[in-house]
């Protein structure tokens, strides 16, 4: 049987009146956990019970890849880079790099997360003694940019930084551009297509620029960053190392993963606090106990559970993919409802975390539904930030690691207050935003 759904131009009229997210959600409550769409040959089902999720991830992964759905991803922005490769060649690029993030490997870059935690402190105290308005999200975009640039290259100059950081969300506002409807050849020469490839070009030719010092140099010389981690990484059955391409395509993908979601992560933890007093109160509480001004250490955040309850609460409420996709290449059944070759299945993260069944008044902002008891009686898949089962997002621990300390440190000394009347108006271009910004004025505690 075919799930239900709005035609086309319903959709189309939706969306545009609504927005993507406003109208999705208008369509769940009418139609219930799974519907589709049709465009043009294409068929979306949505599809929001974490039973769903399950489905799609483990126990029946196999009818699933990434195929159609990620073809703009790939070819404008990460090329073969283990968020969009498939079969073999994601098998071999995941087991090589899987070691680099776990909860183990990643504390090897808690120190430049520290040191640059330290540096928007400094940042901030100048900002907070003169009663600063910042826009929070470029404040943390800043800042989770400099943290995977130098843990990805050893990049320590802020010109560097900048440029880099400019250039790859240049790509990815193109990569979503491309994916939102039709667009103009590549060969126009238009001001948007031209920003995009000069900005690629600069991107490539830097990472080209890096991996040809280092192979100049002796290995035992090159710095313990992630890229020389690809670098010196080989396949145990063959002892292949990673092709400059494919070194090209990870570098990219780990700075488009590993700065964009976290940034988007921290900006909406600074609006959670602010409408949330009571949180915030308790956030406070057990940072002055714990820590007592101190900047913490990795040993620590073990005792900060509450501060890493308010992330996983931000993650549940305000995910940063607040969908994503899998194409289907054998038929399956949801339910009732037949799922047929060639359609792309779109789990959301944003609503199954507000799903009635499995989450108490799912739009309160409650960071004690993290207590260990609480998270496991919970449906195993009723919270997928990070996506889940094989295909889970590799840079996880990472995020989570950097959150936790730049929250603990931050949180601490400042409590960043919104504009008075200011109404965030929430959207979703390939990730979700605030379309109006998130000004915020700095406040010392």
């Amino acid at each position: 049987m075919q799930a239900p759904g709005p035609h086309l131009l319903q959709f189309l009229n939706g969306v545009r009146t609504l927005g993507f997210l406003d109208f999705v959600g208008k369509q769940w409550r009418e139609h219930g956990d799974v519907f589709q769409v049709r465009i043009g040959r294409r068929t979306l089902v949505f599809a929001m019970h974490p039973d769903v999720v399950e489905r799609v991830s483990v126990s029946h992964r196999q009818n699933y890849e990434k195929l159609g759905s990620y073809d703009s991803v790939r070819k404008y922005l990460i090329g073969n880079g283990i968020v969009a490769s498939n079969g073999e060649l994601w098998r071999r690029q995941r087991k090589l790099m899987a070691p680099f993030y776990t909860p183990k490997g990643v504390q090897a870059y808690a120190e430049l997360m520290i040191r640059d935690g330290a540096r928007l402190v400094e940042r901030w105290e100048a900002l907070a003694s003169k009663g600063t308005e910042v826009e929070i999200a470029e404040e943390m975009t800043n800042v989770t940019a400099s943290i995977i640039l130098k843990a990805m290259f050893s990049t320590e100059t802020m010109e560097s930084i900048h440029q880099m950081k400019d250039a790859v969300e240049t790509m990815l506002s193109f990569v979503n551009d491309q994916m939102a409807g039709p667009t103009l050849p590549m060969w126009l020469p238009t001001s948007k297509n031209r920003k995009y490839l000069a900005a690629r070009e600069m991107v490539h030719r830097s990472i080209r620029a890096l991996i040809a010092e280092r192979r100049g140099t002796d290995e035992a010389q090159w710095p313990d960053d992630l890229l020389s981690r690809l670098m010196k990484a080989r396949d145990d059955e063959t002892g292949q190392a990673m092709s400059e391409s494919l070194l090209r395509d990870e570098s990219i993908t780990t700075f488009f993963a590993g700065h964009e979601t976290t940034a988007r992560t921290m900006t909406f933890a600074w609006y959670a606090l602010a409408t949330n007093p009571k949180v915030t109160e308790r956030l406070h509480e057990e940072l002055d106990r714990v820590l007592g001004g101190r900047t913490p250490t990795t040993n620590e955040l073990r005792q900060l559970p509450y501060t890493l309850q308010v992330i996983k609460e931000v993650l549940r409420l305000y995910p940063a993919a607040p969908f994503y996709a899998r194409d289907v290449v054998t038929a399956d059944q949801f339910g009732d409802f037949d799922v047929p070759v060639g359609a792309t299945v779109m789990l959301s993260p944003y609503f199954t975390h507000r799903h009635p069944q499995f989450w108490e008044n799912p739009e309160g902002f409650d960071p004690d539904r993290w207590t260990r008891e609480r998270e496991d009686a919970r449906h195993g898949h009723a919270y997928h930030p990070f996506a889940a089962g094989q295909r889970i997002c590799i840079g996880n621990n990472f995020s989570l690691l950097e959150s936790h300390l730049l929250l603990a440190m931050l949180a601490q000394r400042f409590t960043p207050r919104l504009r008075a009347g200011f109404a965030p108006r929430w959207s979703m271009q390939g990730t979700l935003g605030i379309t109006n910004g998130l000004p915020m004025v700095i406040m010392p505690r």
